[in-house]
């Protein structure tokens, strides 16, 4: 059953989801159409697979737009958030879940860029995002942003502190912009999966997945649909009290 997402201010509208053209944003994306959201499904123009996210939330009866652009500068921005409000209206849920190269990078031969290039997208982008959604939110009454982080802001992988360093960043902004759009009715969260295999993931090794498996209590691997589920959820009526949270999506991996 569809919920009812008229809560602080924040009625059934318009949802952008960035990076929507696979992985955790198509999910993501395709999971808030069935709740009810018209989506505006960003990638980067040359994207082969957001306009087929578009397609399926169209052919099960939902609202979509392609809303393409390079959401880590300003003008990338601009025309995204303008593709999504001219299309379908004013947005009412901002998930920001772009993302670049993930290489992994032993401290000893790290460069500043290397630190630069997460951040560009985990900090920058929901910044750029937030900025060019907020007049909207304001003029309804309220909305949701929801960060898409990662378990690493929290623990510790070799080879991964650039990343963890900016998904640690990104939470502190979810912290902090929480208690600063409180007032006007915008929550501000985040969904920290555990390693969740996507498409850029084919050909990790059997073993490999085993042993990440044999580590997570609930004892099998995430899927985009466990992510996509507790964004809904941020998304909804339900969560209408909840803000500057992280909600980790890992099945306990990690807990000692």
């Amino acid at each position: 059953m569809r919920s009812d997402t008229r809560s602080q201010g924040v009625e059934r509208r318009t949802a952008l989801v960035t990076g929507a053209g696979r992985g955790l944003g198509a999910a993501i994306a395709l999971a808030l159409a069935d709740d009810g959201w018209s989506v505006a499904v960003n990638d980067l123009p040359a994207s082969p697979g957001a306009a087929g996210v578009v397609d399926a939330v169209r052919a099960s009866g939902g609202s979509a737009v392609l809303a393409p652009g390079d959401v880590t500068t300003p003008e990338g921005v601009r025309a995204v958030v303008s593709a999504a409000e001219d299309g379908l209206g004013p947005v009412g849920v901002l998930v920001p879940c772009a993302t670049g190269p993930q290489p992994e990078v032993p401290v000893d031969r790290m460069t500043w860029d290397d630190l630069l290039l997460p951040l560009r997208f985990f900090t920058l982008s929901p910044l750029l995002l937030v900025q060019a959604v907020l007049p909207g939110m304001r003029s309804a009454g309220g909305g949701r942003v929801v960060m898409v982080g990662s378990d690493l802001a929290q623990r510790t992988d070799v080879g991964w502190s650039a990343y963890s360093g900016a998904k640690a960043a990104q939470l502190a902004l979810v912290r902090t912009w929480a208690r600063e759009l409180a007032p006007d009715g915008v929550t501000v969260n985040a969904v920290a999966p555990g390693w969740i295999p996507v498409e850029r993931h084919a050909g990790t090794p059997p073993e490999f997945l085993e042993a990440y498996t044999a580590r997570v209590p609930l004892g099998r691997m995430g899927t985009p649909a466990d992510v996509a589920a507790a964004v809904v959820w941020l998304a909804s009526a339900g969560a209408s009290f909840v803000t500057g949270e992280q909600v980790t999506v890992n099945g306990g991996h990690g807990l000692t």
